[in-house]
């Protein structure tokens, strides 16, 4: 993730994993030391190409991985450690979640600067 939280992407296509998830209010011990260990660990992954991720106040947070390929995002998917904190999230952390893949096939903005 950059300086300015919005992730430094390539022109299109690309893929985009979009994590929604509400935590539960359960102590959240581990959590933030797993998270900052699996962004780590993402950013090491062939086809990785960027993250922007977001939490409130109530827990609800949505967190979009940028990615070259499926093949990509089956990789990390599937990464030991990931699958570990994947069990974690759905026993331990996460009261309701959602996942969801797509294609970007356009993208535009603004940059300051």
């Amino acid at each position: 993730m950059s300086e300015s939280g919005f992730a430094r992407t390539p022109l299109p296509p690309y893929y985009a994993v979009m994590f929604t998830s509400q935590r539960n209010d359960q102590d959240p011990q581990g959590y933030a030391a797993t998270a900052d260990r699996m962004l780590e660990l993402a950013q090491q992954q062939p086809g990785y190409l960027g993250v922007e991720s977001v939490r409130d106040a109530s827990g609800f947070g949505i967190t979009i991985s940028y990615w070259e390929s499926q093949e990509a995002i089956a990789r990390w998917r599937a990464h030991g450690e990931h699958r570990v904190a994947q069990e974690h999230g759905k026993r331990d952390w996460y009261e309701h979640f959602e996942a969801r893949v797509a294609v970007v096939e356009r993208a535009w903005g603004k940059r300051q600067g």
